[in-house]
């Protein structure tokens, strides 16, 4: 008997390594779920977004592709926020939604994807509604194709209802490609030349350099030049170590500041990030006076866009390793200890969390504080809490690669769910690292859904939810942009332990930084997620 669509696509699924689906059923994904093979395993969410940030995290965290199913055009549109999220991620997403049956399409019944290629447009790579059943199974390697080669990103295809049963055209093939994109010999030699005659080059590194592993490249450069190191604006993974000497911190993500930071350099180059992410607009020069710019990227669309700079398309950490062979090292004296070469971190280390006055409310500064210190240093943190984002920085400097993640657009809902998907694949990976997702009280509701999924995979997640009862970073912007009196930026009323508690986890109240302290000691010892709400004092952060 010749196989049908669905058998020859998890046939397909299997080859290419593909056995967890993130979902959330739909009438039209039934037929496509039916019969679920038992060497495949489902991952349920309760919303479309919840799915695909999980999908997300997972395939960030085990470096494969994930697969998302989610609901026609309905479950599409539920999904966009974090579709768009995973394509700023670069994150590679098979994305697919069933369509109504195809002898009913032409009069659009209910439920029907109308124009099923456009909807997730410009978020997906690729997206494509097969034209016959027997290319089902040929257009999910296609995507799989497409997902992986650089830059990475999520896909969508979708799929009639009907398509499943029907026969297939003989075995699916299953190819396998490269993921990376080497550099140019004469442009890197260019590029290396310039910086290795610069009188004070700077590294400005992106989180591509994290995707692919690169923190060991990305030192051995920085090292070699004996340059300073910038985080590229707003990266949603770190680059390099935020405790090495070399490292300046964070360029700020608008035009003028950023270029009043580089001030002083001769030459600098931008690795594996765009140029520049900014946000709000504050005028002045994209660059100051005097300092050339270049760019490496594996991405074209950055590369066209980038209002200043030499560019070159190729892999990040390819181009770390090049370069590193290529430039001249450069000596210099260390100016607290007057040593040559001197790598040693001669700045304090920070000040430990003090406690609460009785009766007072905590800082953001202290809570984070608190919560570096009472967790395992191999702690992966996740990050939804725009507002405190500087005092977690301050308290909580990245050492190690793979432990910071958070939403490279901006777009609220990303990171609870993909807490899940990070802690499903430190599991699965045998790592078993905690995971601590600090997420504000106004973000937790856009995908509050995900709480569900982690109670029931009974993952050891803490969630931390500083309550501040506002919007605050809005009021940062209303403060920037001078817009008083804008309507909506707070939120009373809101009780995030109830609402964790219905969705099954452990969850508490907490004021002080013993009962902090307590908590993390039990939370990574149970075998599913908590939450702690933990009211802090309300601020108004400068956005730059």
């Amino acid at each position: 008997m010749a196989k049908t669509i669905r058998q020859a696509t998890f046939e397909l699924l299997r080859q290419l390594g593909i056995t967890t689906i993130f979902g959330n059923p739909g009438s039209t994904e039934e037929t496509f779920l039916k019969d679920f093979p038992k060497d495949f395993r489902y991952i349920q969410t309760l919303q479309e977004a919840s799915a695909v940030g999980a999908a997300d995290g997972y395939a960030q965290a085990t470096r494969k592709p994930a697969l998302v199913n989610v609901h026609t055009s309905a479950g599409l549109c539920n999904a966009m926020s974090n579709i768009l999220t995973a394509s700023m991620n670069k994150t590679p997403l098979i994305i697919t939604a069933g369509n109504q049956t195809r002898e009913m399409l032409l009069m659009e019944p209910w439920l029907t994807n109308v124009e099923p290629a456009e909807l997730p447009k410009p978020w997906v790579k690729w997206s494509y509604e097969p034209v016959r059943a027997e290319d089902v199974p040929a257009a999910f390697m296609r995507a799989y194709a497409m997902a992986m080669q650089p830059p990475t990103g999520p896909v969508f295809l979708s799929i009639p209802l009907d398509d499943w049963d029907k026969p297939a055209q003989g075995d699916p093939v299953a190819r396998s490609l490269a993921g990376r994109v080497g550099p140019d010999p004469k442009r890197l030699a260019e590029f290396a030349d310039l910086l290795s005659k610069a009188k004070n080059p700077a590294l400005i590194y992106g989180a591509a350099i994290a995707r692919g592993d690169g923190w060991k490249q990305a030192v051995a450069l920085a090292e070699k030049l004996n340059a300073k190191v910038w985080a590229a604006p707003a990266s949603e993974r770190p680059p390099f170590p935020e405790t090495h000497p070399l490292y300046a911190g964070g360029l700020p993500f608008a035009i003028g500041p950023l270029a009043k930071k580089l001030e002083g350099h001769d030459v600098a180059i931008v690795i594996g990030a765009p140029v520049f992410r900014y946000y709000p607009y504050v005028e002045g020069q994209y660059i100051p006076d005097g300092l050339r710019l270049l760019h490496i990227s594996d991405d074209p669309a950055e590369t066209g866009r980038a209002p200043v700079g030499d560019s070159m398309l190729c892999d990040a950490v390819l181009a770390l390793e090049a370069l590193e062979t290529l430039v001249q090292a450069r000596s210099a004296t260390c100016d607290v200890c007057r040593q040559p070469h001197c790598m040693a971190p001669h700045a304090a280390a920070p000040a430990a969390a003090p406690a609460a006055a009785s009766g007072t409310v905590m800082t953001a500064l202290e809570l984070f504080r608190t919560l570096r210190e009472c967790t395992p240093a191999e702690t992966v943190l996740v990050e939804e809490s725009p507002s405190n984002l500087g005092e977690l920085h301050t308290a909580w400097p990245v050492e190690r690669p793979d432990s910071f993640y958070t939403f490279a657009s901006g777009s609220l809902g990303w990171n609870l769910p993909a807490s899940v998907g990070i802690a499903l694949a430190e599991r699965d990976s045998g790592r078993n690292r905690p995971v601590v997702a600090i997420i504000g009280d106004g973000s937790m509701q856009y995908s509050v859904q995900g709480l569900w999924t982690a109670a029931q995979q009974g993952l050891p997640i803490l969630f931390v939810i500083p309550k501040n009862g506002e919007y605050a970073i809005l009021k940062s912007f209303a403060v920037l942009e001078e817009t008083p009196g804008v309507p909506g930026l707070d939120l009373p009323g809101l009780d995030t332990v109830a609402i964790a508690k219905g969705y099954g986890c452990e969850a508490i109240r907490v004021e002080t930084v013993d009962e902090v302290r307590k908590v993390c000691a039990e939370a990574f010892k149970r075998s599913g997620p908590t939450l702690i709400e933990v009211p802090i004092v309300p601020t108004i952060p400068p956005l730059l």
